[in-house]
Formats: structure tokens, sequence, C-alpha cells
């Protein structure tokens, strides 16, 4: 198995190698060679890489049990305290892969397709945050930081559908999408708050334990089983508004350039 040093050092190039990508393109993009997408994909590609590095390094160790945490102290105000970590296992790790991959051929498939487009870097630019948005959420160790990477995912997908901001279309359907994530948002805070001031921590593993623990029985717990049942519908609903979201925009799009 891979040491604990360079299963962290991975992670975090995995995790902040897009957001690099996009500080470069959304500064510098429009200066350079192929206004700059060469850097988001390569990027993404040593993203690739480097998790499936870590698949073959989990096949080959066999351990279902397999996990590691990184912690680095942030917020620490006695009761209240924030830690930024990251949690590898192996569903992390799979994740990783995914992630990376559907990336890959999205940063592939867009040199043609966005060719020409007026902001072509900051299309790229916008992949890169979505990438690192999504990696950060997978790689999370706690609902604090979860909740961050989630919103920024939002953020993120706001400017991608609404790249084309001329057409009423992917105006309109950038609005409904924040507007309605701003909902889910909301009580999904609720929830993370409820839960720590019921069991004193934003840690997931720790959360897992106190809910399964005999000593949370409170209303508490009963309004965090109800809350979040309540999300996941809206969350998957606003999911599947969104697909239909883009694939509106790019057919328009698509058979625009055609008809034109």
């Amino acid at each position: 198995m891979i040491a604990s040093n360079t299963i962290t050092l991975f992670c975090l190039l995995i995790l902040f190698l897009p957001l690099v990508a996009f500080v470069i393109n959304i500064f510098i993009g429009k200066r350079l060679p192929r206004e700059g997408d060469w850097v988001s994909v390569g990027a993404i590609l040593i993203t690739l890489l480097l998790s499936l590095i870590l698949l073959i390094s989990m096949f080959i160790n066999g351990d279902p049990n397999f996990s590691h945490e990184a912690v680095l102290p942030w917020i620490d105000l006695g009761a209240f305290k924030i830690d930024l970590g990251i949690w590898v296992d192996n569903i992390t790790i799979v994740m990783l892969v995914v992630v990376a991959l559907i990336s890959s051929m999205t940063h592939l498939f867009s040199i043609e397709y966005m060719k020409g487009d007026i902001r072509y870097n900051r299309y790229y630019a916008y992949l890169g945050l979505f990438t690192f948005s999504m990696n950060g959420i997978v790689l999370a160790n706690n609902l604090m930081s979860l909740y961050i990477f989630w919103e920024l995912v939002g953020v993120s997908s706001y400017l991608l559908i609404g790249h084309w901001f001329e057409k009423h279309s992917a105006a309109d359907a950038s609005k409904k999408a924040f507007l309605t994530n701003r909902v889910g948002y909301i009580g999904m805070f609720i929830g993370i708050m409820i839960l720590f001031f019921s069991i004193g921590t934003f840690n997931i593993n720790d959360l897992v334990m106190g809910i399964n623990s005999d000593s949370i029985k409170d209303f508490a717990t009963k309004m965090i089983k109800k809350l979040l049942n309540a999300l996941i519908q809206p969350k998957v609903s606003t999911y599947i508004d969104a697909k239909t979201w883009i694939q509106k925009i790019l057919l328009e799009e698509k058979y625009g350039k055609i008809n034109s």
C-alpha cells in the first residue's frame, strides 16, 4: 500500500490542481496559447492518473476496511471547532476516479465543441472550479467542509449553465438552478447545525457514532432524520431539472449553429 504521506499528497494534488487551473485561466487564460485549454486539460489528466494509481493500489492492498484521514485545525473557539481535513477510504478512491474520468472526457470533448467561443478560457476555468468542488465533496471529512464545497458546486453550476448568458434560455436556466438550490442549501445548513449542537462535532465519522449511540435519542435526532429525508427529494429533483436545462441549452446551441 502507498505510504500515508503519499496518499495525503496525492489527494491534495487531486483536489487543488483543478483550482490552480481555474485561477490561471480566469486571470491570464486569454494571453496563453490556445487560451489556456491545455492548462485545464493537463491538470485534470494528472488528477486522473493520480486517482488511477490510488485505485490500483487499493486493489493490490485488498483491504476492505482501509481508511486514511489527515486533519488540519482551522477554527477553534472552544466549544465551536472546525478542522479542515480529508477522509480517504475505498469508496472515496472509486469516486475520485469517477469524477476525474468524467471531467477528463468533458475537458477533451470541449476542445472541439467550444472551439471559437468568445469566453473559451472562462469556460475551462469554470470546469476547473466545478471539478475542484466535486473533489472537495468526495474528500471532505466533516460536514462544514462538505457544505462549503457543495455551495461551490452550485456556484460553478450556475456559471456553466449560464455560460451563453446572451441566450434567454441559458440565463433563465442558470437563475432557476441558483434559486432552486438555495432552498436545499438553507435546509442543509440548518440540518448540519442541528447535528452539531446535538452531538458537538462536524466530523462525519464522529457524527455517525454519535447518531448510532444510545445517548442520542432526543427531539433533535428525530428532526435530523426527517430533515434529511425532506432534503433528499428536492436535491434529486433539482439535479434532474438541471440535467434537463443543460440538455435544452446544448441542443439549442447545436441546432442554432447548424441553422445559422
